[in-house]
């Protein structure tokens, strides 16, 4: 079993940057392949970002291609999400997610384990 922890959030202008991390305890992360999903008001749980179990391939929703970061360091048990140039559209709780395997899906139903997650507020 483990249990993820999101930190990072907060509110910044439209062009901002945030750091968000998801940190792992009770099990090593480096077992399981790991994403981010946002889930704004009303809206369904959305892919942002996912990162293989060794951290050698990445990938992103288009929506944030060329302004997010997804990053592993498994000796300190935590993913990161570098957000750069953030929008208002980019207003949404940020979750991370892990699934024990290799590389994981963009669809959220198949993640077994989550954070609580973290608010980022883009506005001026």
């Amino acid at each position: 079993q483990v249990q993820l922890v999101e930190s990072g959030g907060g509110l910044v202008q439209p062009g901002g940057s945030l750091r968000l991390s998801c940190a792992a305890s009770g099990r090593s992360l480096g077992v399981y392949a790991v994403a981010w999903f946002r889930q704004a008001p009303g809206k369904e749980r959305e892919f942002v970002a996912g990162i293989s179990r060794s951290g050698r391939s990445t990938y992103y929703a288009d929506s944030v291609k060329g302004r997010l970061t997804i990053s592993r360091d498994n000796a300190k048990n935590t993913v990161y999400l570098q957000m750069n140039n953030l929008q208002p559209e980019d207003t949404a709780v940020y979750y991370c997610a892990a699934v024990q395997s290799v590389i994981g899906p963009t669809t959220p139903r198949t993640y077994d384990y989550w954070g609580q997650g973290t608010q980022v507020t883009v506005s001026s």
